[in-house]
């Protein structure tokens, strides 16, 4: 792997950072958010800004309408991107459309994606992703699938409870995974103002980063056309791997935008705050969470970098990009809790975005697979490996 970029990368990189910078952590303030996310409002005035700056969407194939990046160009820019918590909602990156729209890209049908991915990429809809449930359902467990799909005529009858959905709340339409009667999982599509979908209510959650929060969803004698499935009936979970080992990874760019910013914050706090008569950044204990901070950023990029160029070789990377999230997730959340300790008051208070990255980030370890269900599926395959060789 060559780690130089290319000329027209470093330019892309320079144009989003500079983007972000100016026109949108100035928003970060603006009242357009509450404890689910940003507004629709703001999110389309975003989305505007990035199309006039002709960086909207980037990771989706110019055929319908984006730059069609790399998996390692996206690291790049999804990591610039992510240095606002606004900044992956104004280049419509963000979870979990950005997910959708890579899935839909390769296995839709041509009427589905004029139908649902061209608008949802120019930025004018958005989406979810229904597949999590309550106990017993499935959760970090996907075997334990309860919602069912049962055959009527030419349609699906789709019956089940769905928790946890981020951007629920004002999407436009859903991938819903449910268990057809011979107990395979299939994926379907449908428009969420068809009767029988119902928000039942929306999560309070830690982060309030993502635009509709997350949702409680009622599925209710919900008529879907056998035309509005995904794919192929019963490849419901290997349509999730095609979308998981990018959708994982994507957030740990995301994420690492974020780490870097709480960094540079903690950074320029230390070189300024005085305490025992020499500035902060002088004391080793400081100087040493700095160190670390450094290290655990720069290991995070690497595994992502790497685990992108493996994908763009044409690789699945299902345990490259488990061990990527479990690496990120853990070191870019050591980055921001020791930032938090760094600043000290300004840490824990809303006076730096630091505490507001902290709140943020912490269900990183969590969703798209805890770390521990990671390590689990990552330690099978390594023995499996083993006693094949």
């Amino acid at each position: 792997m060559n780690f130089e970029l290319p000329p027209e990368l470093l330019e892309l990189q320079a144009k989003t950072r500079s983007f972000i910078a100016e026109q949108v952590i100035p928003l970060e303030n603006d009242e357009r958010q509450n404890s689910h996310g940003p507004s629709e409002a703001l999110r389309r005035e975003l989305v505007e800004r990035a199309r006039v700056a002709g960086l909207l969407t980037p990771h989706v194939s110019r055929d319908m309408g984006g730059l069609g990046l790399s998996h390692v160009a996206k690291a790049v820019v999804f990591e610039e991107a992510g240095y606002s918590w606004l900044g992956p909602t104004a280049l419509n990156i963000h979870a979990p459309d950005e997910g959708n729209m890579h899935l839909m890209e390769a296995v839709a049908s041509a009427a589905q994606k004029e139908r649902w991915l061209r608008p949802q990429a120019a930025g004018q809809t958005r989406s979810c992703f229904a597949m999590t449930e309550p106990s017993p359902g499935s959760g970090s467990d996907p075997s334990m699938l309860a919602t069912t799909a049962v055959r009527d005529g030419e349609d699906y009858v789709i019956n089940g409870t769905k928790w946890f959905i981020t951007g629920a709340e004002d999407a436009h339409y859903a991938i819903v995974m449910a268990k057809m009667e011979d107990g395979a999982a299939t994926m379907f599509l449908t428009d969420m103002d068809r009767d029988g979908i119902v928000l039942a209510r929306n999560m309070d959650a830690m982060d309030r980063c993502f635009t509709g929060g997350h949702g409680v969803l009622r599925f209710t004698d919900v008529r879907v056309p056998a035309t509005d499935i995904l794919g192929e009936p019963g490849k419901g979970f290997r349509y999730a791997q095609v979308r998981l080992a990018p959708a994982r990874l994507t957030h740990c760019m995301r994420w690492l935008g974020q780490a870097r910013r709480a960094h540079d914050l903690a950074v320029d706090y230390a070189r300024r705050r005085e305490a025992f008569g020499k500035p902060l950044a002088e004391h080793e204990g400081v100087g040493f969470m700095l160190a670390d901070n450094d290290m655990d950023l720069q290991t995070s990029r690497l595994h992502i970098w790497h685990t992108a160029w493996l994908l763009d070789q044409g690789q699945k990377c299902n345990f490259e990009s488990s061990r990527a999230k479990v690496v990120c997730s853990e070191a870019q959340w050591r980055v921001v809790d020791r930032c938090v300790q760094i600043l000290g008051g300004q840490g824990v208070t809303a006076e730096t975005p630091v505490m507001r990255i902290f709140t943020d980030m912490r269900a990183f370890r969590i969703y798209d697979g805890p770390s521990e269900v990671h390590r689990w599926s990552m330690a099978r395959k390594i023995v499996r490996a083993a006693q094949a060789s």
